[in-house]
């Protein structure tokens, strides 16, 4: 039988390490990320983002976020795609590449000098988000990367770096979401004063 008590006493020391993670947060880095999304915005490039599993969930929120939640009335909007949300494209490069050019390959699809591609890895060393950001620099694309544990390569490997101190997975995707979000209302509120 379980103990409820016990659940109970795991379930609060959760949120007891993510609201002590909270205090950790990046938000030093957070300005110029702001910057560049906006200096992307307002020249029409395009922002790209990426991940795997839970940071492919992210990212999708993210460019939900972007392309929506920043709208104010009368203003440019972003230009956001989600590098995961086309599964069959997804499948036919890894099918008939590897799994790890996947991203990548639309990267050099579309991406221009002055586009801006957001990178979400919880370790930091996702072969085919790395490929991406390459491909982007080798492009002239801005990079930010979206890190935790010790930032793997992507954290050395981006332009601009948003870390997240924890070694565990699920809160690293908790503070990840957070950040975007927190992006989220710090452009509209820029764009809004404009």
């Amino acid at each position: 039988m379980t103990d409820l008590h016990d659940v109970h006493n795991q379930a609060a020391q959760y949120v007891a390490d993510v609201q002590s993670l909270m205090h950790e947060l990046p938000l030093a880095a957070v300005p110029p990320v702001v910057e560049a999304l906006l200096n992307a915005r307002a020249r029409g490039r395009h922002v790209f983002v990426c991940g795997n599993g839970g940071s492919a969930a992210t990212a999708s929120h993210f460019v939900n976020d972007l392309n929506k939640g920043t709208n104010v009335a009368g203003k440019r909007r972003f230009r956001a795609v989600g590098l995961v949300d086309n599964t069959p494209l997804l499948m036919a490069w890894s099918n008939d590449t590897a799994y790890e050019h996947a991203l990548a390959e639309q990267v050099v699809n579309f991406v221009e000098p002055g586009d801006v591609l957001v990178a979400i890895s919880g370790s930091g060393n996702s072969p085919n988000v790395l490929r991406a950001v390459e491909v982007a620099h080798a492009h002239g694309a801005i990079t930010v990367g979206m890190t935790g544990f010790n930032g793997g390569q992507l954290r050395s490997l981006v332009d601009l770096s948003l870390h997240v101190p924890s070694l565990c997975m699920e809160q690293v995707e908790d503070a990840h979401m957070i950040l975007c979000h927190t992006l989220t209302v710090t452009l509209r509120r820029a764009i809004a004063a404009e």
